[in-house]
Order: structure tokens, then C-alpha cells, then sequence
């Protein structure tokens, strides 16, 4: 009987449904944009029997195109990887163990972050640009022909570079162009894209001779640093022009979005920006509970950050908890009021957030470390990639040893209230949480430790309580109809 009203559960999810592909590009055209052959060779040359392709939101419109195409070619199965678990730039690694997938095939824009877990393959959008009208910019912006200036630009137009440094290297003749380069062996692209060589790529250790940073690789003429050239961007503005003027903050930048076909020079709103990540600084030195969100699970050695994270906040005598919630907004942040700051680590284009609209600050594990750490200073430096934190790594700053520690008192520049460094650096890493004491030092005897649960026990709402006992029983009455916005009650008392 129960056959007869409703199909079985395995039926529906089995349920092989005819759908007709919609995109927004012709079909003998996808091969073009998309690469569909050098995708199938990389498939079938490495036999992989399962593939994710990872697709951001506004090319998930061809996505049933290129699937049916390749598996017109190719005996692999397919999986669309539409909604990323974190930044669509980075790759969704997590999403594509989940189904089993053997490789990742990434679409779009990307970061260019090193993930080591599985074979992956980059396929770039092939965006347009007007090489004539670039080329007509780049000499007004610069009428000097003898500066020193590098070509960085989006993924998607990488294309298109090549062409561009013809039209202008006889004029130019000290104009270079980045060249992208991945890291690791199973790291493949449809474009001319470079392996990171671990002897070749030390950037600012070679004698400035080879600057390797964020997938991009270019050479500097003996004798110059980054300081004495100028950049030129190809692209829209957004989180990759960011990251960069913010790394090379010292440099000047003009920029040509290939759109608008306009070219302009940018702003000196880095100095600005600065400033107003240095008072986040501030911040962080006044919190004494820090959330540390994971902002990524496919960037490579971010288990490590995240360990450094936790010993440079304990001993700097402030409390850490760790947070693993997706994508973050507002919204979600504002559920933790005992939070005083979070500490962000994510890809170096995602880590750069505004929080200007959040409760509470949320800055950079490099913004962490100033506040954390009294050996690393405040300078014209600025980490956006945390590896680089790591030991070993170019902007690694040991901490002080504990021997070395003192219990050190400084002026707050926010609050001009007077606070106090390493009140548990002696403490051990095991310590219960629930412990209220500090070892008395001797200057001061302080017995606050545990700042969230302090929140938690002074708030003035606990919760629902369950008041056991206490309530009377009664019995159960008809409730409202309706929505919450308009019961059918509502209103009827007044008519």
C-alpha cells in the first residue's frame, strides 16, 4: 500500500533527471575558454576515475556545459563543486575528499596558495583586454621610458601579458612581467605556468636577484630592491590589487582595468589603511580573550600557524579559543560578545578583512604576532601570507624566552588605561581552564584569568533556566495560527 502512495527513498536519490545545459557561451566555444581538451588530457593521462571541478558563483552557469563535454571525451565521473566551503579563490579540498575525487580541476580566479593534499589543475578564465588601449595607458601613466616598472595582473588575463610586453619592451626597456608559478609536483595548469624551485624562489635573500610572492615570480635587476620599481596591475579592483599594495606598500601603483579600458594611478590610501590596521593593533594589545578563526582547511602548514597562534597568545597572557564556522559574517561573529578580538587565517586575498561593520576586530595572524610578541616591532613590513611566520619562513620572529620575560606595564593608546604583558608566560599549556589564579610576581597579584567565563558569570542573562520543581503544571493549550509576522489572531481585537 505504501508502494502505491510514495517511491522509495533509494529511488529518488538514483532518479537519473534530463536536464538541458544552459550557459552563457556557445558550445563550440568552450574548448576555447575553458580548455576542455587540456582538462581531458590531464585526466586521462594520470587516469583518475574521480574529479571535482571547483567552480565560483558566477561561472557555475557553464558548469553542466564543460561536464558534459568532458565526459563526452573522458570515462571519469564528475562532481560540481558549486558553494566552497571558504573563499572560491582557494581550493575546496575538504569538498572534494568528501566525495572521494582523485583530483581538483579549479576554476576562475585564484590565489595561487599551496595545497598539497591532492593533484590539482588550474584553468583560468580567459577575460578580454583591449591590448591597444592597455598599451596607451601604460605610456601615459608613465612617461618616463626609463623606469623601472614590473607587470603584475589577475590570473584571468595572463593570456594576454605576453603580448603586451612586446608591444612595449623596445620602449621600455627596464619593464618586466611577473610569471606565475605554483608550488608542488601534482600542481598543473592549462597555461605556462612555473613550479616554485625551493632554491631559485627565496625571495630577498638572493641578493634581491629573485622576488617569488603569492604565485608570482619575477627578477630584479643587481643592485635594485622591490623599493625602486614601480607596479603596474592589470585587472579589476579587489582583493589581489589589495594584497599586493599592501605587501609592497613602499611602491607606487597605477592600474588598468581591462572592463572600463581605463587606466588610472592608485591612491595613497595605503598609508590610511595602515594606520587603521595598526589600530587593530591596539586592540588586539588591549583584548585579553582572542578567537582564532580557521578561515581555511586547504592552505598549506595553516594547522601550524595556528598552534604558533595559540603558544604566542598564551604567552602573552591572553586567553585563545578557536572557531570553525565557514564563511564568516557579521551575523555569525556577533553570537560571542565575550570575544574582544578574532585573529583571521585565511589565503593572503581573503585575510585582509574589513571589519569596520563587525562587533569586534578581526585582524591577521602577522597583526596578532605585533601585539603578542615584543620582539616583532611595527615597520614599513607587511605579512599577508602566514607561512611566512612559520620558522623558517622569510618574516619569522622568534619569541623571547620566558627567562627573558618580565611582567612589563605600558599605557593603553585606546583607553590610556595602564596594562600588563606575560601574566602567563610561566604558565604551562596544560593548565585547567578552569583555574583563577596567576602566580603573584613582584609587582602585582592579579586573579583573572579566565576572562570569558568571567563574561559568562557576570552577564546578566544566563540563558533559558529549567527552573525544575518550581514550575506549575498545565495543561496544554491551543497556540497561535499563522506566521511570525502576521498571526491570524493579530488584529482582530482592535477592528
Amino acid at each position: 500500500m505504501a508502494d502505491a502512495f510514495s517511491s522509495s527513498s533509494e529511488n529518488v536519490i538514483e532518479r537519473v533527471v534530463e536536464v538541458t545545459a544552459k550557459t552563457n557561451v556557445p558550445v563550440e566555444k568552450l574548448d576555447e575558454l575553458y580548455y576542455i581538451k587540456n582538462t581531458c588530457d590531464f585526466i586521462s593521462q594520470h587516469q583518475f576515475q574521480k574529479v571535482a571541478l571547483q567552480f565560483p558563483d558566477e561561472l557555475l552557469v557553464d558548469s553542466i556545459s564543460i561536464v558534459a563535454e568532458i565526459e563526452r571525451i573522458t570515462d571519469a565521473k564528475l562532481f560540481i563543486l558549486g558553494d566552497t566551503s571558504y573563499g572560491s579563490c582557494c581550493v575546496d579540498e575538504v569538498a572534494a575528499e568528501h566525495v572521494g575525487a582523485d583530483c581538483i580541476v579549479h576554476y576562475g580566479s585564484s590565489c595561487l596558495s599551496a595545497s598539497k593534499r591532492l593533484p590539482l589543475m588550474y584553468v583560468f578564465e580567459k577575460r578580454l583586454v583591449d591590448l591597444e588601449k592597455c598599451a596607451s595607458s601604460f605610456r601615459e601613466l608613465y612617461p618616463d621610458t626609463q623606469s623601472h616598472i614590473v607587470i603584475l595582473y589577475d590570473v584571468s588575463y595572463a593570456h594576454a601579458i605576453d603580448d603586451l610586453l612586446t608591444l612595449l619592451s623596445q620602449e621600455y626597456p627596464n619593464l618586466i612581467a611577473s610569471e606565475l608559478v605554483v608550488e608542488g609536483e601534482q600542481c598543473f595548469s592549462h597555461c605556462q605556468i612555473k613550479r616554485k624551485q625551493k632554491d631559485a624562489c627565496l625571495s630577498e635573500q638572493d641578493n634581491n636577484q629573485v622576488l617569488c610572492l603569492f604565485g608570482r615570480q619575477f627578477f630584479l635587476k643587481s643592485g635594485l630592491s622591490i623599493t625602486d620599481y614601480s607596479m603596474f596591475y592589470v585587472g579589476q579592483e579587489g582583493a589581489t590589487l589589495r594584497n599586493f599594495m599592501m605587501t609592497w606598500n613602499r611602491c607606487s601603483f597605477c592600474s588598468f582595468d581591462p572592463i572600463t579600458m581605463t587606466g588610472r594611478t592608485e591612491s595613497p590610501s595605503v598609508n590610511r589603511t595602515l594606520m587603521k590596521r595598526y589600530y587593530a593593533i591596539e586592540r588586539a594589545k588591549d583584548a585579553n580573550v582572542v578567537g582564532i578563526l580557521v578561515g581555511t582547511l586547504g592552505v598549506a602548514e595553516y594547522l601550524s600557524i595556528i598552534q604558533q597562534l595559540k603558544e604566542t597568545i598564551r604567552r602573552a597572557g591572553k586567553k585563545s579559543y578557536m572557531f570553525a564556522m565557514g564563511k564568516i559574517n557579521v551575523a555569525k561573529l556577533a553570537n560571542f560578545l565575550e570575544i574582544d578580538i578574532f585573529v583571521l587565517i585565511a589565503c593572503p586575498e581573503n585575510s585582509l578583512l574589513d571589519s569596520s561593520e563587525f562587533y569586534r576586530p578581526v585582524v591577521t595572524p602577522f597583526e596578532m604576532e605585533i601585539a603578542c610578541n615584543k620582539n616583532r616591532e611595527w615597520s614599513e613590513e607587511y605579512v599577508t601570507d602566514f607561512r611566512h611566520l612559520l620558522p623558517g619562513g622569510l618574516s619569522h620572529v622568534p619569541l623571547a624566552d620566558q627567562q627573558e620575560e618580565c611582567d612589563e606595564t605600558d599605557v593603553s593608546l585606546i583607553t590610556g588605561a595602564l596594562r600588563s604583558n606575560h601574566l602567563l608566560s610561566s604558565e604551562p599549556a596544560e593548565s585547567s581552564s578552569s583555574s583563577s589564579l596567576v602566580l603573584r610576581n613582584q609587582l602585582m597579584t592579579v586573579a583573572n584569568t579566565n576572562s570569558a567565563a568571567s563574561f559568562l558569570a557576570n552577564r546578566s542573562w544566563h540563558g533559558l533556566e529549567q527552573k525544575l520543581g518550581e514550575t506549575p503544571v498545565v495543561k496544554a493549550v491551543q497556540g497561535r495560527k499563522g506566521i511570525a509576522i502576521a498571526y491570524e489572531e493579530e488584529g482582530t481585537s482592535t477592528r
